[in-house]
């Protein structure tokens, strides 16, 4: 994208540089290349000036387009910190259900896919809707986890610690299918703190 950018600025300031040409100049330049050819009409060269100036000015706004787009597509440093502290301060304190037959074995995904999805969230009008990775570490458990996460764009990492706690009192009772009690479904509470640089 950056080379289109470039490419895009420097074609135009070239077409530019030949609207802005003399006429006087260009007209030397012809009767040294071929000396026996016609002259141009003055109204060659306001056409030409027109037309040069004209590509100059579109190029100039797909540039800047393209500039825009570059932006929307990647996350800054910024944008990615103010996006974890959010992030983490909305999801300390959050509550979930949990596994009524006590499997946690896809926590790391669930933790990861819940982390990225509130970064983004968090992340404002401005950052891209996505791009964000939350990758565990090698020794994480269901209760107590960290994960080092990054973005497209940004070269700033940080660490999100996620601990989980059972909360007894906010588990929940389904209704049997004969009426009575069925099973019951564990609450747990999260914590969660963040810190700048990988985990």
């Amino acid at each position: 994208m950056t080379t289109m950018v470039v490419v895009s600025f420097s074609v135009a300031a070239v077409m530019a540089l030949a609207g802005c040409l003399r006429s006087a100049w260009v007209r030397a330049w012809r009767r040294r290349l071929s000396p026996g050819a016609p002259e141009l009409p003055d109204a060659s060269f306001v056409l030409a000036r027109v037309v040069f100036f004209a590509l100059a000015g579109v190029l100039v706004f797909s540039g800047f387009r393209l500039v825009s787009v570059d932006d929307a597509a990647a996350w800054s440093d910024g944008e990615l910190a103010s996006a974890v502290e959010q992030a983490a301060y909305a999801l300390d304190g959050t509550s979930r259900e949990g596994d009524i037959y006590g499997d946690d074995g896809d926590f790391d995904t669930e933790y990861a896919s819940m982390i990225e999805d509130k970064v983004v969230q968090k992340g404002g009008g401005d950052a891209p809707e996505g791009g964000v990775n939350a990758a565990p570490t090698g020794t994480n458990g269901a209760a107590d986890a960290r994960y080092t996460v990054t973005a497209s764009g940004a070269e700033a990492s940080y660490c999100l610690h996620v601990t989980r706690t059972h909360s007894k009192k906010d588990d929940w009772v389904s209704p049997g299918i004969s009426g009575g009690d069925g099973v019951t479904v564990p609450m747990f509470r999260f914590a969660v703190t963040s810190s700048r640089g990988a985990c």
